[in-house]
């Protein structure tokens, strides 16, 4: 009796978990239930956990990949990547820089997203009805607002119009942040800031077709678990919100 007890209790937990991170993967899971399960004298081994995952139907498939929104065919300037070989020691020393679309209804809405290279904090982003410099200049805007020093600050992403655009790197060197681009054909340079789009979609439900009713209320809650609720294994398991308040 108290073992179905004791399964009941976990799978209610896993249950408030997955309502704002609905695709977390039973590691991960695992490591947020551990304290608090110790404190109620349930005691589940890894193994065990997996299993009753398994039987409840509720281990995490892999999603599909998605599509490109970057046009790097151009007449602006690039620039040389400078994240290259770079180690990165707190936050606010470095953002990433990327563009995903969302489904709306029939057709498409774009999400242009700033990431802190080091606590993967999203701190920037817009969702915009176009591709237009405008979407990107406003997740700009939000991430400087944010941030207390943005002098000499690496702001990295691919070789998108947007990001070339005049009016986008006037207003990084206003700010004296330095730009830096992933170089041709290479766009496994700007691998943390698709991993932070594949996270958005795969484990966060951005890959569903939303109307115009909900889908911001769905990207800001979005936003806001994957920041304050969801561990990272690059981060030693804290969120990406611990990392950036300890700076």
């Amino acid at each position: 009796m108290e073992h179905s007890i004791n399964e009941a209790i976990v799978l209610e937990e896993v249950a408030q978990i997955r309502r704002n991170n609905p695709f977390m993967g039973g590691k991960k899971l695992y490591h947020c239930l551990q304290g608090q399960l110790c404190s109620w004298g349930i005691k589940m081994g890894r193994d065990k956990f997996f299993g009753l995952l398994s039987q409840q139907g509720l281990l995490v498939k892999k999603r599909r990949k998605y599509v490109s929104t970057t046009d790097s065919y151009h007449r602006f300037h690039t620039y040389k990547n400078q994240l290259k070989g770079m180690e990165l020691t707190s936050a606010h020393q470095g953002w990433v820089g990327d563009i995903t679309y969302v489904r709306v209804d029939s057709s498409f809405m774009y999400l242009f997203l700033l990431t802190d290279a080091f606590s993967r904090k999203i701190v920037g982003w817009h969702l915009s009805d176009s591709l237009a410099i405008e979407g990107a200049l406003s997740a700009l805007k939000k991430a400087i607002k944010q941030c207390p020093e943005v002098e000499g600050l690496i702001h990295h992403s691919d070789r998108g119009i947007q990001y070339c655009s005049n009016a986008y790197t006037t207003l990084l060197k206003k700010h004296k942040i330095r730009i830096s681009m992933t170089e041709e054909n290479h766009c496994y340079e700007n691998a943390k800031a698709e991993r932070v789009n594949g996270i958005l979609k795969g484990e966060y439900g951005l890959d569903s077709t939303f109307n115009r009713t909900n889908i911001h209320a769905a990207v800001q809650q979005a936003i806001k678990s994957y920041n304050t609720e969801r561990p990272h294994w690059g981060l030693k398991l804290a969120t990406p919100q611990m990392i950036h308040s300890a700076a």
